[in-house]
Order: C-alpha cells, then sequence, then structure tokens
C-alpha cells in the first residue's frame, strides 16, 4: 500500500506554502487567530479575501457554490498547511469547513445566496451558539428557547465558550423551539446576525489571550423567520453532521509536531541540553503520537469520502487521538523538553499548559468521543 503524496498533491502544498509565506502577517503566531486585537479582523479579512481570489479559501466547494470540486486530500492539506503557519484565515476556517456546508445541505436557494458568496470571498465572521451552561457535553439538552412569532422567532437563552462572539456578524444558534419531546428532537438552527437588539457578549477571561471565549445572552432576541436553517424542530441531523466535519477540519497534529519542533530550537537558545537519551526517547514517543494522530486523521478523512453523510465514527476516534490525548501529550512534552525554563511565565510550555485544556474539550470533550467509538466502534452497549 502506498501511503505517498501524488506528485500533484507535492506541488499543491508547496505552492500553497509558498503562498502563504508571502502573504501572512509578519510575526502572525496562533494567538492572533482568535482575534484578540482589534486590528487583526481586517488584516484576516484582507487575507482571506486575497486567498479566496487565489483559490485556496474554498477549493473544496462545488462548483456551484464558487468552489473548484477540489479532492478531500487537498482540503487536508489545506487544513495542515494553515494550522502549521498559525490559522491565519482567524474564524474562516470554521466558516468554510463546517457551517458553508450546513447551508449547503439544508439551506434555501435565498440563504445558499445570502450566506455562501460572503462566507467565499472571506468577508465574514461567523460562530457557533453551541454549549451551554447545561448542556456542553450533552449538546441535545440545550434550553436556549425560540418561540415562533409571526414572522420572527422570540430567542431566550445563554450560550458559553463561544470563540468570536465579539467579532462575529452572524451566528450559527442552536435553539430549542419544542420541550414536550424527547431531547434530540425539538431542535432548530437559526443563522442568526449578531447585531440583533438584545444579544450581551462577554469576554471569558483566559491566561495570555483575551477574546479566546465568550458567554452570549439573548434577552427575547428577534430573528427574523427566514433564519430558520431546514425544518423547524429537525436540526440535529444537520446538528450532527456539522460535528463530523468539525471533527475532521482541524488539522491540530500539524501545529503540535511545530510547537515540539520550536521547544527543542529554543533549548539552544536557552543552553538545555536535549541529548539525553531518556528525553530523546520521550522526544521521539511524541512525534510518533503526532505522526500516528495525523494518520488517523486520514483513516477519518476516507471515511467522509466514503460515506460523507452516515454517522462516520471514526471522525471520533481521531478527536479522542488528535486534539485529544495527543494535546495532552504535548503539554507533558513541552514541560519535560524545557523543564525549569518552562515554568517561566508566557514559555511555550507555559501556554500550552494554560490554552491547550481546550484541546481535549472543544468539538466535543474527549469523553464524549470515547463514548461514541463505544458504541458504534465497538458496538458496546450504550451504558457501557
Amino acid at each position: 500500500m502506498e501511503f505517498a503524496w501524488s506528485d500533484d498533491e507535492q506541488k499543491y502544498r508547496a505552492a500553497l506554502r509558498d503562498y502563504v509565506a508571502e502573504n501572512i502577517m509578519p510575526g502572525w503566531n496562533h494567538d492572533d487567530r482568535e482575534l484578540h486585537d482589534p486590528r487583526l479582523k481586517p488584516v484576516v479579512k484582507e487575507f482571506c479575501r486575497k486567498f479566496g481570489e487565489s483559490g485556496w479559501l474554498t477549493p473544496h466547494w462545488p462548483r456551484e457554490y464558487g468552489g473548484l470540486d477540489s479532492s478531500a486530500w487537498e482540503r487536508t492539506v489545506v487544513g495542515e498547511e494553515m494550522w502549521a503557519a498559525g490559522e491565519p484565515r482567524g474564524p474562516q476556517y470554521m466558516n468554510v469547513n463546517w457551517i458553508a456546508p450546513a447551508i449547503m445541505l439544508a439551506g434555501t436557494p435565498e440563504q445558499k445566496k445570502r450566506f455562501l458568496t460572503p462566507i467565499s470571498e472571506g468577508g465574514v465572521v461567523w460562530c457557533q451558539g453551541f454549549s451551554e451552561p447545561d448542556a456542553g457535553s450533552d449538546l441535545a439538552a440545550l434550553k436556549t428557547k425560540a418561540v415562533r412569532d409571526g414572522d420572527q422567532y422570540i430567542v431566550s437563552g445563554q450560550k458559553i465558550w463561544t470563540s468570536y462572539a465579539h467579532d462575529a456578524e452572524y451566528c450559527f444558534l442552536l435553539v430549542r423551539t419544542n420541550s414536550e419531546v424527547e431531547f434530540h428532537k425539538g431542535i432548530s438552527i437559526l443563522l442568526a446576525p449578531m447585531n440583533l437588539p438584545g444579544i450581551v457578549v462577554r469576554n471569558i477571561p483566559t491566561p495570555f489571550v483575551d477574546h479566546a471565549i465568550h458567554e452570549v445572552f439573548f434577552d427575547e432576541v428577534r430573528v427574523p423567520a427566514d433564519c430558520l436553517l431546514g425544518e423547524e424542530n429537525e436540526g440535529w441531523g444537520i446538528i450532527r453532521h456539522t460535528l463530523t466535519e468539525e471533527r475532521v477540519g482541524i488539522a491540530r497534529y500539524a501545529y503540535q509536531e511545530q510547537a515540539l519542533m520550536e521547544a527543542i530550537d529554543d533549548c539552544a537558545i536557552i543552553g538545555r541540553d536535549v541529548s539525553d537519551p531518556g528525553l530523546q526517547e520521550a522526544i521521539g514517543y511524541g512525534f510518533a503520537f503526532f505522526e500516528a494522530a495525523r494518520s488517523m486523521m486520514y483513516v477519518a478523512t476516507q471515511e467522509r469520502i466514503d460515506d460523507p453523510t452516515g454517522l462516520r465514527p471514526m471522525a471520533s476516534v481521531w478527536r479522542a487521538i488528535g486534539p485529544g490525548l495527543a494535546e495532552m501529550l504535548l503539554r507533558e512534552l513541552l514541560m519535560e523538553v524545557m523543564g525549569p525554563e518552562g515554568l517561566v511565565d508566557n514559555s511555550m510550555a507555559d501556554r500550552e499548559t494554560e490554552l491547550g485544556t481546550v484541546g481535549p474539550i472543544a468539538a466535543g470533550a474527549l469523553e464524549v468521543q470515547l463514548n461514541i467509538v463505544a458504541r458504534y466502534c465497538l458496538k458496546l452497549p450504550k451504558d457501557s
């Protein structure tokens, strides 16, 4: 079996890497993708505008929506190179990889025209209104309520851990429109403008970077009914598809490998010897684990090719290994490689220890992914 990239794919990667090196903002890093500084939003939009004009932003989209029908593997290359470069698309990786496909899947012709073009042009920021204080891992327990009132929905409730809420023009918002049925039923999706009266966004302070996550309050917000995505009360199927796309859409291993390499390079600067056999064994184990995560991502990608609308449980296997277990391993390795210097405020090991905690939580907690693996891959009883 041949695992190597084809010549065309290697050329594709090289061209993309050259483009990013020529167009990325000098000094850009992974923190900047959170848009913690108001000056970064126009930088991201300008990068994405040029990125879109060059055909790099949405090459995997169908041609009918302005894409190039490129392969899932070219999409994977884009994800790897973006994460290795610090994700200069900012929040656009979310827009183009799972919010827009959900609109393609269930949107009306008017919604597709209204929302897809701005996304493909890199000119709009979205956030996801998913988790709530009592509905994180158990997303179907969400309570944010939407009541139909003529040609509007009146929305009341709270979302939490919401990335990009401070800068977003729209929210992919999950709401409960029927409280009398089983949890997974009675959920709807609204493509809600974020400038509506009654929406309040509050920053949740985190170390190092402001505006990484937020809480969002909806106080009788009137959302136009034409913002409903799909059928009322039938949003769970779209949500499940969206979550699967999200789990496969982040090539975090590309960042993990680069972070470990940078830590090793920093050791030469601070005079720390990394030639100790035990330390080298730990480093080798780390790189092997990250490569295993990469391979599992490829397995999940092939599953997406073979079964684009199914349950696709290998996405959860990848999610558990890559952003989950590998992220925890990276934190331990960085501290071990850098030694006492890793305790210095704002060092790479220090930052990863603080900020890397989101890896096993975002896009579905590690425990949730393991439950999905147990049920759909190992066929264990639901309560095991």
